[in-house]
């Protein structure tokens, strides 16, 4: 081959043959001799977005995206519930149990093109513990939805941020006050 190719893989994971684009008519990485297919799917993210009143809980990354701040997250395991992966992974950040309530948001990340996901924030009520950053967070607060820390880590926190604020100044009582009701 001439190029190295794009994926996860070089060689077939199963009988070591180099993995080429001509074995099949859609261009995926796949085995001449024994046809394995490298598909190369987004991973499964979850978030939950906690908020106090007009406030809402954000964590200072270390490690990938260190210093940025971003709303408290990770991946589903494998054999892992997406539920019970939102409410571990916010534990493992924040020190605090979540009951999850409705999903606010899906998305798809593409600002990582070599890993990409496919993100899933959930609606979250603190229940227990102690608010405390760990993990990959080296520190957590509330924020005013309208005075957010910058840098934001990953674009679709801002868009589910931004519809939070919006769905936030739309409410009907400040609808009412607009209209001088």
């Amino acid at each position: 081959m001439s190029s190295r190719p794009s994926g996860p893989f070089r060689f077939c994971p199963y009988c070591g043959a180099e993995l080429d684009h001509g074995s099949r008519l859609d261009g995926r990485l796949a085995c001449p001799a024994c046809r394995f297919v490298a598909y190369r799917n987004p991973t499964v993210g979850v978030a939950v977005v906690v908020r106090r009143g007009d406030h809402v809980l954000l964590g200072k990354r270390r490690g990938s995206y260190a210093g940025a701040w971003c709303i408290p997250c990770g991946h589903v395991e494998w054999d892992e519930d997406l539920r019970e992966a939102a409410v571990r992974e916010f534990a493992e950040e924040t020190g605090l149990h979540v009951r999850l309530g409705e999903v606010l948001a899906v998305h798809s990340n593409f600002h990582d093109r070599d890993h990409q996901t496919v993100g899933v924030w959930f609606k979250g009520e603190v229940t227990g513990g102690e608010l405390r950053a760990d993990d990959d967070l080296i520190e957590v607060d509330y924020f005013p939805l309208d005075a957010l820390p910058a840098p934001l880590a990953f674009p679709t926190d801002e868009c589910v941020l931004r519809e939070l604020l919006e769905n936030l100044t739309l409410r009907p009582t400040s609808l009412a006050r607009k209209r001088g009701a």
